[in-house]
């Protein structure tokens, strides 16, 4: 594979730059290819650079932003009067092509409004949709989105999400014809919202998309889609359900195998069994939502994100740019989008 380069805010997330500067040190490990542009505030990030050895990298260049986007600042006002922001500069980088893709924890809406202004989307794309993975019980996973970039959404976006994901899925996931399902109260015909019933019609009269009908939320898991989709509103409240209850699994079962010595015992001997057969079940693999239908490559990590999390959202990034998702989706585009209108005027 050719070399590479990823802008990374460093600014970003609830716990300050050593996590994305730790992140940087193993991914830089993992692959010899990459070269990374570190993007904050020198007063903050130099000490940690040095302690880090980032500073002198060969492949890394640090590039001062004086000014830093909290996670309460508004987005218009970030947009308007922040043009100095350590997100800001990162998203420049990849709109001037110094760099394939960005990787931010910082404030999503700030970043999408910032991403949608500096990069703009794709032609035929008006509104660009946040995409993650969720484990699934056969040890694989499916892509949910929106995830929260588009609270209300009408069946002609949620059209252009399900062709995007459907792209996304193709190439990453290496599937031929993945299978696209939209979120419902019910799998049957009859119900869900007009807006949900007109998407369904649209994608069940296109050939693009392998449309397999409505899914409901207790099936997101049982691997009868390979993407879903839904609007960022009820997008957002299944990831973070499903985030919740995933900790609060693992910490009950932690508590419950150090509570007595029997307990501790037998957690010695069960802990690998567990551990290998519920890993992929932690929220921490799948880290790293894409803000797709841009132009360039965005990757939005959690601002909660530990060490390793925030690795596997700079690895999603790397997928992304490897089998170049943008121009993908845009090859994909004309034909299908000529088909949806012609169906839409029927």
């Amino acid at each position: 594979m050719r070399n590479f380069t990823i802008a990374l805010d460093a600014m970003g997330g609830d716990f300050g730059p050593h996590i994305s500067l730790s992140a940087s040190s193993r991914i830089l490990q993992l692959h010899p290819n990459l070269s990374l542009l570190i993007v904050g505030d020198s007063q903050q990030l130099i000490p940690l650079l040095k302690k880090h050895l980032l500073l002198d990298h060969a492949r890394v260049k640090f590039i001062d932003a004086p000014e830093t986007i909290s996670m309460e600042d508004n987005p218009v006002s970030v947009l308007r009067h922040r043009v100095e922001s350590s997100m800001h500069i990162a998203l420049q980088l990849v709109a001037s092509g110094e760099a394939d893709a960005c990787v931010s924890a910082g404030n999503t809406g700030a970043l999408m409004l910032l991403a949608k202004h500096t990069l703009k989307t794709l032609e035929g794309i008006s509104r660009p949709a946040l995409v993650a993975a969720l484990p699934n019980n056969d040890g694989g996973h499916s892509y949910l989105m929106d995830l929260g970039a588009n609270l209300q959404c009408d069946s002609d976006t949620l059209f252009n999400f399900a062709l995007m994901g459907s792209v996304l899925c193709e190439k990453v996931e290496q599937l031929s014809s993945p299978a696209v399902s939209l979120l419902n109260v019910g799998r049957e015909s009859n119900k869900g919202s007009d807006v949900i019933k007109r998407c369904a019609d649209l994608l069940n009269r296109t050939e693009h998309i392998n449309y397999t009908g409505f899914i409901e939320a207790n099936e997101l898991f049982e691997n009868r889609a390979d993407v879903v989709v839904t609007d960022g509103f009820s997008g957002n409240i299944a990831l973070k359900s499903y985030e919740g209850m995933g900790r609060v699994f693992f910490a009950q079962l932690h508590k419950a195998m150090n509570a007595t010595w029997y307990s501790r015992l037998l957690g010695k001997v069960l802990n690998p069994i567990i551990n290998k057969q519920l890993k992929h079940l932690h929220p921490d693999l799948y880290n790293g939502a894409s803000l797709i239908g841009l132009r360039g490559i965005v990757v939005k990590s959690h601002g909660s994100a530990n060490v390793e999390a925030f690795t596997y959202a700079m690895e999603q990034a790397i997928k992304e740019i490897q089998w170049q998702i943008p121009a993908c989706i845009t090859a994909r585009l004309e034909s299908v989008l000529v088909e949806r209108d012609c169906l839409s005027h029927e």
